[in-house]
């Protein structure tokens, strides 16, 4: 098959997910062309150079932030890639059908990666806002660039978290009728957004929940054991963004060292919060107890987190309304064997089993979090089995080899079937109403 994925950044650490299942579909011996707005300009991962991803990743040109000199690069990028596809062109200039999206040039800029582009099986919007992408917000408009013929193919959009959750709060419960009405088909990482998007309107047969892999191969699971220093060394791995949680587990850690002050508490990432963490160590006087590591690339992570005892995610819904599915970093402390501490929120509660692989506590509730790390320091005979239980939940449901086989299944299913005409009438026979 041909395929085609629709993303904002790429290649960026933070979702290895994507990088998961191109890699997964080259060794299934599909073509992948990858669509991007930019690159990261962190060291990206290593399947990146391994599989020469950026070969095959096409980015959008840079669009000039002043209107004039937009509007005269576009004329001369007109002139040169008229002959491509002129009715590609011209259409992404309908001012009257496509407003600011064309007015402002943005649409005729985002169709220029695909004039030869070839016809596709499938084209996956990696999140929702990539396949609508409101003015002024993204670029590329996955149903928009189809509509005008730049791309064809069946087109399929996941929803992954944000887009289902800040991106309502931003533009609104209606912001995705268009393309319920317009898409192939639809998936989500868990069943908690999976029953949003349907509320919102989606068919509930064009959309199956379909998990957020990790390679379990690449991390090794371990029993975990106190230290015989007595040192309980405990960790999280996430943005150091609101939606994490991150300032309730350093207020939990102050509680815990009041009672085991042999406590140390490493926090691995980086983002717009982390001065305020700063002043919040200080101010609780446990500098010497939490660690802010930055960024880490997968290696220097798994170095980490085999060395730790517990892991903490202890997410929250955002002001902004921002929430999280699975994340894919407790997956990865499941997977190493980490008993797990994470909170009832957005699609966590369907990776951790209470009480069998780590415990589930309430949101933005530090006394909680700060109680169950202290039944784990005082129950350390409980870790080993937590630990495989959480390893076998992760191989058994988040294995990246398996999903990949499974997405590879939807994708022909979609495509084999006429759900690319314009009656719609076609659902996909074999769906499920939860997993294909």
């Amino acid at each position: 098959m041909n395929i085609a994925f629709i993303v904002d950044v790429f290649p960026i650490l933070s979702e290895t997910f994507v990088i998961n299942q191109v890699t997964g579909l080259i060794d299934r011996g599909h073509e992948v062309h990858i669509y991007a707005r930019q690159a990261d300009g962190n060291k990206p991962h290593p399947d990146v150079e391994k599989y020469k991803l950026v070969e095959c990743t096409r980015y959008l040109p840079a669009i000039p932030q002043n209107y004039l000199a937009r509007f005269f690069y576009a004329l001369y990028l007109f002139a040169t890639n008229f002959s491509q596809a002129p009715l590609v062109l011209l259409r992404s200039l309908n001012i009257f059908k496509y407003g600011k999206r064309a007015a402002s040039l943005r649409l005729f800029y985002s169709t220029l990666p695909f004039l030869d582009a070839p016809k596709y099986d499938i084209i996956h919007c990696q999140f929702g806002r990539q396949a609508i992408c409101r003015f002024g917000f993204y670029s590329y408009e996955g149903v928009v660039l189809r509509e005008i013929g730049a791309v064809e193919g069946n087109l399929i959009t996941t929803f992954r978290g944000y887009d289902i959750s800040w991106y309502l709060h931003q533009y609104g419960e209606n912001v995705y009728d268009g393309l319920f009405e317009k898409g192939d088909f639809f998936y989500t990482n868990c069943e908690f957004f999976r029953q949003r998007v349907i509320q919102l309107g989606c068919d509930e047969n064009k959309i199956v929940v379909h998990g957020s892999g990790i390679d379990c191969s690449r991390f090794t699971f371990k029993a975990r054991y106190p230290d015989a220093s007595g040192l309980i060394r405990i960790a999280t791995t996430g943005r150091l963004i609101e939606k994490k949680g991150i300032e309730y587990a350093i207020r939990a850690i102050a509680e815990v060292a009041k009672v085991y002050p042999n406590v140390e508490f490493n926090i691995i990432g980086d983002g717009e919060l982390k001065e305020h963490f700063v002043q919040i160590i200080q101010e609780l006087n446990i500098a010497d107890k939490v660690h802010l590591k930055g960024w880490r690339n997968q290696k220097e992570i798994i170095s980490i987190l085999d060395e730790t005892h517990i892991f903490v995610a202890p997410s929250v819904t955002a002001s902004d309304g921002n929430q999280d599915a699975p994340v894919n970093t407790l997956k990865e402390a499941m997977a190493m064997g980490l008993p797990v501490i994470g909170t009832l929120h957005g699609g966590i509660p369907e990776l951790v089993e209470d009480g069998i692989c780590g415990f589930l506590v309430p949101e933005r509730d530090h006394k909680a979090i700060a109680q169950k790390l202290i039944y784990l320091i005082e129950h350390p005979e409980i870790w080993p089995q937590m630990g495989l239980s959480g390893r076998k939940k992760v191989e058994n449901n988040y294995d990246t080899n398996k999903l990949n086989s499974e997405l590879v299944a939807m994708y022909k299913q979609v495509s084999g079937n006429d759900l690319y005409s314009k009656d719609k009438k076609n659902p996909l026979p074999s769906a499920s109403p939860k997993y294909i």
